[in-house]
C-alpha cells in the first residue's frame, strides 16, 4: 500500500509541527519589519526627502498593510480549504481552490489599486497626509509611482 506524502502530518508531534511551520512565518514577518526600518533610515538620510519622506512613507504604509491583510485573508482561507479537501481525498477541489485564490488575489489587488488611485486625496487626508503640503505631495507620488512601476512591463535599459 502506498503511503501518502503528507502522512507525517498525522504522526508527528503537534509541537514539532507547529515549530517547523511557524518559525519560517515568524522569520518572514521579522524580515519585513526590518525592511521597513531600514527603508525609513535610508529615507531619513536622503537630503531631498528627510523627515517629509518619512512622514509620507508612514502615511502610505497602512495602505500596504490593508493590501497584505486582504492577501493573507485569501491565502489562509485557501490553505484551510485545501487542507480540508485533501483530508477528504478530494484533490480536484484543492487544485481548483488554489486557482480561484490566485484569481481572487489578482482581482482584489486591481480593485484596491483602483480605490487607492480614485480616492487618493481623501485616503491620504484620513491617514494624516495633510499635515503639510510636502508630506502630501510625496505620499501621492509614492502611490502613483508604485502603480506605474507595477502596471508597466519592465524593459531592459539600452546599453
Amino acid at each position: 500500500m502506498e503511503e501518502k506524502s503528507n502522512a507525517f502530518l498525522e504522526r508527528a508531534p503537534l509541537g514539532k509541527l507547529m515549530a517547523s511551520y511557524s518559525v519560517p512565518c515568524i522569520i518572514s514577518l521579522l524580515v519585513a519589519a526590518l525592511y521597513n526600518i531600514v527603508d525609513q533610515i535610508f529615507i531619513a538620510n536622503a537630503s531631498y526627502l528627510g523627515s517629509y519622506g518619512n512622514a509620507a512613507n508612514t502615511v502610505v504604509f497602512p495602505l500596504t498593510v490593508v493590501a497584505l491583510a486582504v492577501a493573507v485573508l485569501i491565502g489562509d482561507g485557501c490553505c484551510a480549504f485545501v487542507s480540508i479537501s485533501l483530508g477528504a481525498n478530494e484533490p480536484e477541489n484543492a487544485h481548483r481552490s488554489i486557482g480561484n485564490a490566485i484569481v481572487l488575489c489578482v482581482l482584489s489587488s486591481l480593485v484596491l489599486t483602483a480605490v487607492y488611485l480614485i480616492f487618493m486625496d481623501p485616503i491620504l487626508t484620513l491617514f494624516g497626509g495633510r499635515v503639510n503640503e510636502e508630506t502630501f505631495v510625496i505620499a501621492a507620488f509614492l502611490i502613483r509611482r508604485t502603480w506605474r512601476e507595477l502596471s508597466q512591463p519592465s524593459t531592459p535599459s539600452p546599453s
